[in-house]
């Protein structure tokens, strides 16, 4: 530092002895400095190349402009080697100066010494050597020399040691037995001796005694007053005395009581907004799922937990896709079981239910206003029903097996052994023990022709404007059907769908069973069912695409905010072909409709909607259209917005559930935060990290509180009230990516976090109180800091 002109050289013996600059001998401590021709040390480079200790310099070197390179001798290691070069000829001449002016010094030292000496008067002896001499120590014994020799064929033999008993061999053991020598008895006359004085302990216990002793007396049984004395005492004017005495204050107590609570927690109010110390966050593990049948090289693509039922959670798998199979996810898939797997908490070995599905299930929901409808997206872009109706009251009732109360014949039956001793059993002889879980059917499918073309990447409950059948999903009039559900494919389409009566699930079951047993017959027999129109076509289409440049958008996930919609079969139908049009005045939304039935709006509400594409592009727009009186032509109503913020395929986009137009994406290296009717774009965007985004979800219960996944097994934990440039804690989960986060609020005490990884296992994390409960004014903070970014923003 300081000296670039100095470059640190490791010489080697052989190459020291090639340039004679050998220390000790040619270069020395006072005598450092060697010049080295800059030719010589060039053919040493070209006769051993990489092998000569200069080619780490070898630019250094060519580009010297002298005829001699100063090399000098580093015996200290100031500079890190044993040598080290000048490179610039500026730097060589004032070294080399530098060292003769030190040495003319020290030559003008020397003399001046030396004519001080001569100076000086000639010593005169006083006797003083005589004591000198006497006081010198002087060698009286004479010493004893010892010789040791050994043959000279024996030099560098093995030395091999042996075992052997010392009493066999006389010579091999000498023992020096101790004895008193009388050269060295010598009396001692005195002797330090220190002496301290120490105080003796004793333990000793005392112990005091009460010398007041107080009669106690405990009442079992209250003392009443007769009703001679109560009447007396009522009537008495010392208690009317004291009742107008007190009655105002307890007037104004009671008055208090009804205005503020008295059971308020002052102190841990308090404890909230002034707490020094950093509170306690974690996720604490609950419990982990995992199936060698049905998980094994496996994703898990998406976690639902039931709306209803405590402790059951449903997840569904894909195929791990290699980039191949990333560019087209339509293929079919090479696994043979595509299911949902649904476990219970109190049994996490047993299955409690698998559903079948046609194709690996993409994404999943249940229906909240019936959680026994479970709709799903698959690979190949069908959506797909479930009807668990059935299997209700098993997960009602799944309780632990060691409880034995759980019915044979619905619940798995576990044996549960107690190791005591080393055996051989394992967790694999528990699964055969066990009964195989119950087998459900898909219900309905939607028809492939009129279904996406790519992998249904998201889908969504909606809600519904009437009273629907809780099974059938569809109201008493038979002539409207109500959409209920909403999915989106990279395949630049949004599809609405109503849900299929029960006639028509029964239907469809029935010949799914049908060909199932078709599948067994042999080929001579006659097929004598009749084929049923079973398809499931979706209501209203809508098409993603840029009306100037021709590109399309695929969505990945698509959000919100409400929904009504509804179908009319009776009335004068209308044709809407000419909804295909594209209007100039929304250039990212067109839609169409699968027939020409009559389409009613259902006003006063919001079809506005947020969706993340593969691009990593946020688009805003409405799809609701307005039929223009003049050229019946549909007119678009406002205007989309595009946002090119993420670099990767958009994975979460969600909704607040405290804030109706706050939405969370999540993508690539970032996330950000967004609030309708924002049009400059996010409200709060984070810095690019070092890895991937993979999932995320908002609390629960906290406003300002969301997790995200990432993609080295790492859950980040943002308190946007504490920090909104990185995160406020971190926890490691898995060895792989994360793929799905789902929360719950079981109670008002415990809440729980799933997490699932790329290899097939699902993590259940406890939610530590300090993220479970929201402090004083969480909403109105987190509201006001989301007002202020507008402000900013803006």
């Amino acid at each position: 530092i300081g000296h670039p002109e100095i470059f640190p050289l490791l010489l080697t013996a052989k190459t020291q002895e090639i340039f004679n600059c050998r220390p000790d001998e040619d270069v020395t401590e006072e005598n450092c400095f060697k010049c080295i021709k800059k030719e010589d040390i060039i053919q040493d480079l070209k006769t051993r190349a990489k092998t000569s200790d200069f080619h780490p310099l070898k630019k250094v070197i060519l580009e010297y402009p002298g005829e001699e390179l100063l090399v000098v001798f580093d015996p200290k290691l100031q500079y890190g080697q044993n040598f080290y070069i000048v490179a610039s000829e500026e730097a060589k001449e004032n070294l080399l100066k530098s060292s003769a002016t030190a040495e003319e010094r020290e030559e003008t030292e020397e003399e001046n010494r030396e004519e001080t000496l001569e100076v000086h008067k000639p010593w005169v002896s006083l006797g003083s050597e005589k004591e000198v001499e006497e006081e010198s120590v002087k060698e009286r014994d004479t010493k004893i020399k010892y010789k040791i020799s050994r043959v000279r064929r024996k030099f560098g033999a093995p030395i091999t040691f042996t075992d052997k008993n010392a009493s066999d061999d006389k010579d091999s053991y000498a023992e020096c037995t101790a004895y008193e020598d009388t050269t060295f008895s010598i009396p001692m006359l005195e002797r330090d001796v220190g002496v301290q004085m120490v105080p003796k302990v004793r333990e000793t216990s005392t112990q005091t005694k009460w010398t007041y002793p107080k009669n106690a007396s405990t009442q079992y049984c209250p003392r009443q007053l007769s009703n001679e004395a109560k009447a007396e005492s009522l009537s008495s004017e010392t208690l009317k005395e004291f009742l107008t005495a007190v009655h105002l204050r307890m007037e104004i107590a009671l008055q208090q009581n009804e205005i503020m609570n008295v059971f308020f927690d002052d102190w841990k109010a308090l404890a909230e907004d002034q707490e020094e110390g950093k509170p306690d966050v974690y996720l604490k593990a609950y419990q982990s799922f995992t199936d060698v049948q049905y998980l094994e090289n496996r994703t898990i693509s998406c976690v639902r937990w039931h709306p209803t039922i405590y402790g059951i959670i449903a997840l569904s798998a894909r195929q791990q896709p290699s980039y191949e199979e990333q560019v087209n996810l339509s293929n079919k898939s090479l696994l043979h079981q595509s299911v949902i797997l649904v476990w219970s908490f109190f049994d996490p070995i047993c299955l409690q239910l698998v559903l079948k599905a046609p194709e690996d299930i993409y994404c999943f929901q249940f229906s909240p206003s019936d959680p026994n409808i479970i709709a799903g997206g698959c690979v190949d872009g069908q959506v797909v029903l479930w009807d668990i109706s059935k299997h209700e009251k098993k997960l009602q009732s799944a309780k632990p097996v060691a409880d034995g109360t759980t019915d044979s014949s619905e619940a798995c039956q576990i044996q549960i052994v107690f190791v005591t001793e080393c055996n051989t059993e394992s967790i694999l002889d528990v699964y055969e023990q066990r009964k195989e879980p119950p087998l459900v059917r898909h219900c309905a499918a939607s028809s492939i022709l009129y279904s996406h073309k790519k992998p249904a990447t998201d889908i969504h409950w909606l809600t519904c404007n009437s009273e629907d059948d809780q099974k059938g999903g569809t109201s008493e009039n038979r002539d409207e059907n109500y959409l209920q559900l909403v999915t989106c494919s990279p395949d630049c389409s949004i599809l609405f769908w109503d849900i299929p009566s029960i006639e028509h699930r029964e239907k469809f079951l029935s010949e799914k069973i049908k060909e199932e047993k078709r599948s067994h017959m042999p080929l001579d027999v006659p097929d004598t069912d009749e084929d049923l129109d079973l398809s499931w076509k979706p209501l209203i289409k809508i098409n993603l695409r840029e009306r100037d440049t021709n590109i399309e958008y695929g969505p990945t996930r698509i959000s919100l905010r409400e929904l009504q919609y509804r179908y009319k079969t009776s009335g004068k139908a209308k044709s809407l072909s000419a909804l295909k049009a594209l209007p100039k005045e929304s250039p990212y939304t067109e839609m169409s409709t699968s027939s020409s039935k009559n389409l009613e709006v259902l006003e006063n509400i919001s079809t506005n909607f947020f969706v993340g594409n593969e691009d990593g592009e946020v688009v805003y727009s409405d799809w609701k259209m307005k039929i223009d009186t003049n050229s019946a032509k549909p007119v678009s109503q406002k205007h989309s917005q595009k946002y090119t913020l993420h670099t990767e395929t958009i994975n979460t986009l969600q909704k607040s559930p405290f804030f109706k137009d706050i939405f969370l994406s999540i993508g690539g290296q970032k996330f950000a935060i967004w609030k309708e009717g924002i049009t400059n774009g996010p409200i709060l965007q984070s810095s690019c990290s070092a890895g991937r985004y993979t999932a995320g979800q908002w609390s629960l219960t906290r406003p300002g509180v969301f997790f995200i996944g990432r993609d080295n097994g790492n859950i980040d934990i943002w308190d946007l009230l504490k920090k909104t440039h990185e995160a406020s804690h971190f926890q490691n989960i898995s060895k792989s990516v994360i793929t799905f986060i789902s929360p719950s609020s079981a109670s008002a005490e415990q809440h729980f976090l799933a997490v699932s990884d790329n290899l097939g296992v699902l993590h259940i994390l406890e939610i530590c109180q300090t993220l479970c409960h929201p402090s004083s004014n969480e909403h109105a903070n987190v509201l006001d800091y989301f007002e202020r970014e507008v402000k900013y923003l803006k």
